[in-house]
Parts: C-alpha cells; structure tokens; sequence
C-alpha cells in the first residue's frame, strides 16, 4: 500500500496518490496532470480512478485531462451533476484499489455535493479518510460557497455539523485525516499549518469539533467569514462544466515575442501586462502599466482574487526560464488566455530602448524619519483587516489588497502615497496596480509591518474601527 500527499504549497492545497497491487488512484488532482502518469508508470501500475471530494472553487482540478490521458473513470459523490461523463456514486458505495477498499461517505455541507472517502486496508480495517474541504486540520469548510435552492449559510453549516457528527467523528480515533487544505486557503479561516493528523487529535484540538452544540458549531463555523475571492464561483464552474486542456493552454502560451512584438500584441489585444518577478527587482524597472504579482509568494490565489475576468488576455514578463511555472499555476485558477510572454525578459526591453517606470522603495528607517516629520501623509495598510485589527500604525488607514478595486476610486492622482503590507509582497502589487491606474506618487516601504515594528513609530494592539479615507 502506497498513500502519497502531494502538497503544493503555493495554492496551499493537497492532492493524492494512491497505489496497491498494481491499481492506482488519484484524489482531487491539480491541472498539470503529468506528474500523476509518471508516478504510476514508475510504479507499473494502471490509474483506475479519479475520486473529486467535491466542485473545487479555489483551483481547476486536472480530473478530466487526467481522464483523458488514463482511461480512468471520475468519481464523484452522490448529488453531484456534471457536463462530462463520471461516475456519481451512491453514499456507502465502495471501490477496489488492488487490496484496499474505497468507500463513499456523502458529508455535504461545504457543498450540497460534499464527499469524503474512507480508506479501508486490506483486512477492512478503517486507515485514514480524504476529507476534501469538509474537515480540515484545526478546521472544517467553510459553508457559505454553494448554498443549494432556499438553504442559507446557517442552514449549510447546520448541514455540514450532522455529516460531522453522523460520518467521520464515529470512526476509530486513530483513523488518519487527510484534508484537500493546509494554512492559507481561503476555504477555511482557522487552518493548522500540518497537513494530516490523527481524527483523535483533531477532536481534541479542533475549535469546530470540540462544539457542545449545534447551535454552537453554527456560531463558530459562519462567524467571521470573509467573502470569497471572486474566482471562486468560476472554478468551481470549470470544474463541473469542463475546460480546455491544459496542452492548448502551453501551447498558445509559450509564444516567445520581441521587445517589438511583444509591445505590438499589447496595443491590439489590451492584453494585462503580468510582471511575476521580485517586487523589490520589478520596482528598479518595469514596462510601463505593467502590474507585479510575484511567482515567489501566492501568486496564483492573487491573481484570482484580482483579475477579475478569467478570459483576460496576459502577456508575461517573467525571469528567463520561469515561463511555464508562470503559465502552470495561472492554468492551476482558470486563467487559460496568456496570448505570450517577453522573450530575454526586461533586459530585452531595456536593450531595444523601449520606456521604463519606477516605483520608489523606502526602507522602514526612512520612513519613520518622514512620518515622523510630516505626520499627515497618507499610509495605507493593505494587510487584510484581521491583520489590522490585531496591531497597526496608528496613523495607517486600512485598505486591503483583496478590496483594491473597490477602493481605488477613493484614490487622488495628485497625492502621495506610503504603502505597506506584512513584508513587502502584497504591497508592491498594490503600487503597481495603483501606478498602472494613474496613481503616481506610490511608495513602498520595504520589509512590510514586520520592519516597522523595529522602529519607534507608535502603533496599537488592539481591534479599532476603519478610519475613514481623508479627503
């Protein structure tokens, strides 16, 4: 028997392998399917299924390229209705991995369509269970995504408190659970960042699950929650309705272009300008309007939190050698029109004389001379508001990243303005977005909140309400 997590930390998500006697299965794999192929092929054995815990929303699964390119069948749990052919198995339904037992257990809440699968060895003994997003480590799903007909976000999570309660805390304590999310997902708030555990620990250790009530689980588990990411509800739809395959995607995607080419394909197409390298590296020089979002942080959750059109097209401007990691982990949240990227990256552009902008990097140091002198200046924090709320520069107004669209009209072209996030990622893309929206005075203090602190600036540590922008 062979269980294998394959993390990927980026997207903070958890597919599996599975292999015994020669059969093999996957469990919510992601887009790039090719990894999975090479693992059964050097294991010899044959992929039988692929089992789907549910309609993911915050990633484009690979279940129907990797079908495709297996023979293998899909599963999914009772109630789930998809535009591809898949298996919808019945609640209880087993299925045999050369000498292990797969069994459906129907655990909605999360999603009307919500399934965890118990693994039985080959005695039929309980060993571990995927719980996809109905239970996580120190967490369970989040149950305002897919409210079915009339249910609200409080009926889905009374939902989710009887799968609980009914499915999973009845199995043997040292039952291993291995959850589709780790710590920074967006489809739980309170995720350990270990990756499986015991159901026995969890029970013990789980805010949600240590519930006297269910009227208590409700409180806790919708109390709190942050709207999605707008992404979200697109996913989730490519990954019932179906997509174009990842090859096509490579394939129109890796189109190397001139400095000239490159600026031509701009003007026709008004394609988005995505600058993945290193804030402080793209704040020295960058095309102009082009917008940073760094390959080195969460890239991919963040351009789906704010490119708000998955049809888009993008032209890339990435370190040389880094343009199918680029092109994957766009694919990996539907983001399938990158029309080419810039061939030699900047120094191309730079060596055909073509124009550049800078965005100005402050240390902490400088800036706290600033602030210190001319303490009226505008200093947007754009941490997300628990991050404000626990501790902040007093003087710092709270404009999060994931709103930015939002409050970017707020935002007058003819003054200047400091931006700061945790440690310097979050708020370079903010810069550059604002720069790219005609905003021209945009400083970034480098090293985030975590440099400021080493300062003597004044800051709180206790939860105050958003100060109003000033006119």
């Amino acid at each position: 028997m062979k269980i294998e997590q394959i993390y990927t930390g980026c997207l903070a998500e958890a597919a599996y392998y599975i292999e015994s006697n020669g059969e093999a299965a996957i469990i919510d794999p992601l887009r790039e399917v090719e990894s999975y192929l090479k693992k059964a092929k050097k294991d010899g054995a044959v992929i039988k299924y692929i089992f789907e815990t549910h309609f993911h929303a915050d990633f484009v699964s690979g279940h129907i390229d990797l079908a495709e390119k297996s023979g293998a069948t899909i599963i999914y749990g009772p109630t789930a209705k998809t535009s591809f052919p898949a298996h919808i198995a019945a609640d209880g339904e087993e299925f045999k991995i050369g000498e292990l037992t797969i069994q459906t257990l129907h655990t909605p809440g999360h999603t009307p369509e919500s399934t965890t699968y118990l693994l039985k060895d080959k005695s039929g003994k309980p060993y571990c269970i995927f719980s996809g997003d109905t239970l996580f480590i120190g967490d369970v799903g989040r149950p305002d995504l897919a409210q079915q007909g009339d249910m609200t976000m409080e009926d889905m999570a009374s939902t989710l408190y009887d799968s609980l309660h009914s499915k999973i805390l009845n199995l043997p304590d040292e039952v291993l659970v291995y959850p589709a999310h780790g710590a920074g997902s967006a489809c739980g708030k309170n995720m350990s960042k270990e990756t499986f555990d015991t159901l026995g620990h969890q029970k013990e250790v789980n805010y949600a699950l240590k519930a006297t009530s269910r009227e208590q689980f409700i409180k806790e588990v919708t109390d709190g929650i942050l709207p999605p990411p707008q992404y979200f509800a697109k996913n989730a739809s490519m990954n019932k309705h179906g997509y174009e395959s990842v090859d096509q995607v490579f394939e129109k995607g890796l189109n190397p272009l001139s400095p000239e080419a490159f600026e031509a394909l701009a003007n026709q197409t008004g394609a988005l300008l995505l600058d993945t390298r290193d804030p402080q590296v793209f704040a020295k020089g960058f095309i102009p309007s082009s917008v940073n979002i760094g390959l080195n942080g969460q890239f991919a959750p963040w351009v789906g939190a704010l490119i708000t059109d998955l049809q888009q097209p993008l032209l890339l401007i990435v370190e040389e050698g880094k343009e199918e990691e680029a092109l994957t982990r766009l694919a990996r949240v539907g983001y399938d029109n990158t029309i080419g990227y810039l061939q030699g990256g900047i120094g191309s552009w730079t060596a055909a004389g073509k124009d550049t902008d800078t965005i100005t990097s402050i240390s902490a140091e400088a800036f706290e001379d600033i602030l210190t002198q001319r303490p009226e200046i505008h200093v947007l924090d754009v941490r997300k508001p628990g991050e404000y709320e626990a501790e902040h520069l007093e003087s710092t107004l709270t404009r999060p990243l994931d709103y930015i669209n939002e409050w970017t009209s707020e935002i007058r072209p003819d003054e200047t303005y400091y931006i700061h996030c945790a440690g310097g990622y979050r708020s370079m893309i903010a810069a550059s977005i604002l720069k790219a929206r005609g905003i021209d005075q945009v400083i970034d203090i480098a090293g985030g909140y975590g440099a400021i602190k080493q300062t003597g600036l004044k800051r709180t540590d206790f939860a105050c309400p958003s100060k109003a922008m000033k006119a």
